[in-house]
């Protein structure tokens, strides 16, 4: 007799080829690390990240309680590099937070209802999109003052477009579907319709954005904090690190170069995921 075939949901389906993908793995596993040893970092890390001992000053890696060197005020940089580890992930998930939730309200009224509410939409969309992203960043917290939770929201403004245009495209391919079709005419409201119909078939492609988009507001987040726009000394950021090491790059290069291997590391690891989900999701790839 022939073996039973025993039917896959496509979420079980998806999940077998995100486990058969090793990069996508490491990447979710280094991710799951990097997380754990920021939520960690009270428990973790050996020193207060502010505290300062100029007798340690710029210490190299490997001194006797300073495995990874101090910076230019004799601060433990492990113990810098593990806060702001956590600084720097709550701000690149909390911005894609806020603006994937703005971005989805924004994208699903204007591709289910169309008409001039997806004209007026999408004209303001094109105008945020006709500015680079970063200086568009730069230009709101110039305005709004340094800090970080300025830095956050301004890359948030700016990463609206990139979630309502994506949202937006899937709606206008859905909403003329036969299932949709059926509730309407069964006089189920818009609302439950959004909510129950469209929005969860919008969610593949969703969270293959978002899990790319973590990555750029991490670089970002560092980048307005490397030019003194973000989060400000003494906080213990990556890209306050970043900006403090270069002046003495020449002497002290593990103050920029750990750091910057961090945030390779984390984005790193979001590409290979986020790389994988697309791959694991894609219908096409389904036998």
């Amino acid at each position: 007799m022939g073996g039973a075939v025993i039917a896959r949901s496509p979420t079980q389906e998806a999940l077998q080829r995100l486990r058969r993908d090793r990069m996508a793995v490491a990447g979710a596993m280094l991710l799951f690390c990097a997380a754990l040893v920021s939520v960690l970092a009270p428990v973790l890390a050996p020193q207060d990240p502010t505290q300062t001992n100029l007798a340690q000053r710029l210490a190299p890696i490997g001194t006797p309680g300073y495995p990874l060197g101090s910076d230019e005020l004799g601060r433990d940089i492990l113990s810098r590099l593990i806060w702001g580890g956590r600084v720097s992930l709550l701000v690149g998930f909390g911005a894609v937070i806020v603006a994937m939730g703005f971005g989805v309200i924004v994208g699903l009224m204007a591709g289910y209802f169309g008409g001039w509410l997806d004209s007026v939409i999408m004209r303001l969309i094109d105008v945020l999109m006709a500015f680079p992203a970063i200086l568009l960043a730069i230009a709101i917290v110039a305005s709004l003052g340094p800090g970080l939770r300025n830095a956050m929201l301004a890359i948030s403004i700016v990463g609206i477009p990139y979630y309502a245009r994506i949202i937006r495209g899937s709606v206008l391919s859905l909403r003329e579907l036969e299932f949709i079709q059926a509730a309407r005419i069964i006089g189920a409201p818009d609302l439950r319709i959004l909510t129950r119909h469209v929005l969860p078939n919008c969610l593949s492609p969703l969270i293959v954005a978002a899990t790319l988009d973590v990555g750029w507001m991490i670089m970002a987040a560092a980048g307005l904090s490397f030019l003194g726009l973000g989060a400000q000394p003494p906080t213990a950021e990556w890209g306050v690190m970043l900006s403090a090491g270069r002046q003495f790059i020449r002497i002290a290069p593990h103050l920029s170069v750990l750091p910057g291997a961090a945030i390779l590391l984390v984005v790193l690891a979001l590409n290979f995921l986020g790389d994988g989900l697309r791959d694991a999701l894609d219908p096409r790839l389904r036998q």
